[in-house]
């Protein structure tokens, strides 16, 4: 019962959605039509700029923080911090508050494997920032974020007595990550991906 009260309620937190809020209050319009139609920290980026777009990269990731803090203080490691994390990525991804229609969960995720797996994650941070800063392409180092981070977790959970199901949360938030960013992979296969700061149109 302890584990379906703290994924509800970890549902509900990552369901708040910081890109919304901020660009309703700033520009008073729906980011979700505008830029790439995410709701996200890249859309805010191009919509609104850097400040509002690094707050929402911080209040994203403070969702996924929090969640799995909470319950991993609460309840322990193991299940029931894992399931909290993935709560707060659905939440963000699929928000109860706006129709269920959220952004790619790439920051929250963030949040919630640096708490859970905290060296894999800072691996996986490493590989994507070079990715992103050789290449341009937002979506392909969060892809290489999630691959990278799931990877290090099953090469380190020995070393680091993690338990499995970290890794399988890694693994489940990897697949879904490809999966929210389908139309990315695509794009990024066609050449027509866009780059960071470059305005987007889909």
């Amino acid at each position: 019962m302890e584990i379906i009260i703290a994924f509800v309620i970890s549902y509900l937190i990552g369901s708040i959605s910081f890109s919304y809020i901020i660009t309703k209050k700033i520009k008073k319009v729906d980011i979700r039509q505008h830029g790439s139609g995410n709701a996200g920290a890249t859309n805010t980026l191009r919509v609104l700029g850097v400040g509002p777009a690094v707050s929402v990269l911080l209040l994203d990731a403070a969702k996924g923080i929090l969640a799995v803090l909470v319950t991993l203080w609460v309840l322990g490691p193991g299940w029931a911090p894992a399931l909290a994390g993935l709560a707060a990525i659905l939440g963000h991804n699929w928000p109860i508050y706006y129709g269920f229609r959220g952004g790619k969960g790439v920051a929250t995720t963030i949040g919630v494997m640096a708490s859970i797996v905290f060296i894999p994650a800072l691996i996986g941070g490493v590989i994507a920032i070079i990715s992103i800063a050789l290449t341009r392409f937002v979506s392909l180092g969060s892809l290489l974020f999630m691959v990278a981070t799931t990877i290090a977790t099953i090469l380190l959970a020995n070393f680091y007595q993690y338990p499995m199901a970290y890794f399988y949360l890694s693994l489940i938030v990897t697949i879904l990550s490809f999966w929210r960013h389908r139309q990315n992979v695509v794009r990024l296969i066609q050449g027509t991906e866009n780059k960071l700061g470059k305005k987007a149109t889909t």
